[in-house]
């Protein structure tokens, strides 16, 4: 289930096209910053399992976040890099990504521009329809991907200081309504009262939850209307769904409240199983969490810094030119 996707394609709803993007767009951001990438380009979004990549030219640098799983370079040397920090590779190199089962989600960014089509101004893949990324689905065995490279040369290897910190305790801010009248009360105080649990049907389309059900105080059944993302609606089974990046644009049922934008990317990185609990807060709260969200990301771009290679890292840089780091005698 990797895909090529950026963050999202927009201006195109009228015409049917979701957004799309990266279900967690802080962690795509951060990795395109740390291989001197626009923050918006496209990358690679992981999900569960990650791939194996053969480097064709060079030099490439490469970087993944959003994730504890390291990169494993597998030839020429074996090399193990973490998280958060990027490496240049040269021709000839491979590496893998191997299970990731801390998040649904995260990212591989490559230095350049993935020579693909642009539609809407973006390269994001939506399975559905089959459009954008390489030919509208999840990459496969044999796929190559092409790269435009117009950046500068490349310097140092870089490293996030910090990581953007992760509550997954917290609740989910929400807004209530756009049909708050099509609720009980009983069904507010519910929703921001009980937890409700991701079932594995859920998709990049949608979460589905389990829990409580939501009763409706006018039917459920609504004209259709326009959704957006975190939109959060109540069907006849009464059980909610948050509408994600790949939703549809428009939906004929209830919605009982709005996800807030700075709590959707925890939302992306959420595992079936996990519990949700809700709190609604009003929209010029929603409007601060967002700005402190974005000062957070932009601290955390600003202190990247160049990697100092750690003793372990120098000896495998020697080794790999047949040198060594120092001699010890064995006599005493």
């Amino acid at each position: 289930m990797t895909t090529v996707q950026d963050l999202g394609r927009y201006g195109a709803q009228g015409m049917g096209i979701p957004i799309s993007g990266a279900l967690d767009p802080i962690s795509l951001r951060l990795a395109n910053a740390l291989v001197g990438n626009p923050q918006g380009a496209a990358g690679l979004e992981l999900r569960f399992l990650g791939p194996k990549i053969r480097i064709e030219g060079g030099p490439i640098r490469i970087a993944l976040v959003g994730t504890q799983t390291s990169i494993d370079i597998l030839e020429p040397t074996p090399l193990r890099i973490p998280s958060g920090r990027s490496v240049t590779l040269a021709d000839g190199q491979v590496f893998r990504i191997g299970g990731v089962a801390d998040t649904s989600c995260c990212y591989l960014a490559i230095s350049g521009r993935f020579d693909l089509p642009v539609l809407f101004g973006s390269m994001a893949t939506f399975q559905t329809s089959g459009i954008g990324g390489v030919d509208g689905r999840a990459i496969q065995d044999a796929d190559k991907i092409d790269l435009i490279v117009d950046t500068p040369p490349l310097g140092p290897d870089r490293m996030l200081m910090r990581s953007f910190e992760w509550n997954d305790q917290a609740p989910i801010r929400i807004v209530p309504g756009p049909q708050a009248d099509y609720f009980t009360q009983a069904a507010f105080d519910t929703f921001a009262s009980e937890a409700y649990e991701i079932s594995r049907m859920s998709s990049r389309m949608a979460l589905r939850l389990e829990g409580p059900p939501l009763t409706h105080a006018k039917g459920f059944n609504i004209p259709s209307d326009g959704v957006v993302n975190g939109s959060i609606q109540v069907p006849g089974n009464q059980m909610p769904i948050i509408l994600m990046v790949d939703r549809q644009t428009t939906g004929g049922y209830p919605k009982i409240a709005t996800v807030i934008s700075a709590d959707l990317p925890r939302l992306g990185r959420a595992l079936p199983g996990q519990k949700l609990r809700f709190k609604a807060i009003e929209v010029d709260e929603a409007e601060r969490i967002r700005r402190d969200m974005e000062a957070r990301i932009q601290e955390l771009t600003d202190d990247i810094g160049s990697v100092s290679p750690s003793i372990e890292d120098m000896n495998s840089v020697l080794m790999r030119k047949n040198l060594i780091s120092g001699a010890v005698s064995a006599s005493g």
